[in-house]
């Protein structure tokens, strides 16, 4: 397994958090919606068995170092929600448990190219994403953690835009 693709800097804690159901809701559609983490996983898996079947084997690989960074997002994001009083269910917003993520959100392109667009499209969103929470978000160890995610997120979209300017070159 290859190592995740994150910035040195450590991860934050979920220690100290109480519940908060404020936080949770802000936070909640990062975890396991078609703009979360878990959707960002499944589809940087799927595109890199693509990339390597072609034999670009080194983008491949760097997919999977973004899928693991993602995991590493999902797993932190899966505490936090669990810290702030819910379920870390798969679903858009776990205090309700109805809205169950799907595998129809993974972008399933045919061409490679489209495939790079598509996780740069996500990276986009997820950035954005945060961006709305860290506006909204009152409690600072949920902003540190949020924050700390969103710096990974810009690295994968520098990551995917020079791959893709090198694909297209």
């Amino acid at each position: 397994m290859p190592e995740p693709f994150t910035l040195p800097q450590p991860f934050p804690t979920t220690d100290g958090l109480c519940e908060d159901a404020y936080s949770l809701r802000l936070i909640s559609p990062a975890y396991a919606s078609s703009t979360g983490e878990l959707n960002a996983v499944l589809q940087y898996i799927y595109h890199s068995f693509f990339f390597k079947d072609r034999g670009f084997g080194e983008v491949a690989e760097k997919l999977v170092s973004i899928a693991v960074a993602e995991m590493i997002h999902l797993n932190l994001l899966g505490q936090t929600i669990l810290a702030l009083g819910a379920f870390p269910v798969y679903c858009r917003c776990p205090y309700n448990g109805f809205d169950f993520y799907s595998t129809k959100y993974v972008a399933y392109s045919r061409s490679l190219r489209f495939m790079l667009e598509d996780d740069i499209i996500g990276e986009r969103q997820a950035i954005c994403q945060y961006d709305h929470m860290l506006k909204k978000l009152k409690n600072q160890r949920v902003i540190e953690i949020v924050s700390r995610i969103r710096a990974d997120e810009k690295l994968h979209l520098e990551a995917l835009q020079k791959i893709l300017s090198d694909f297209k070159g």
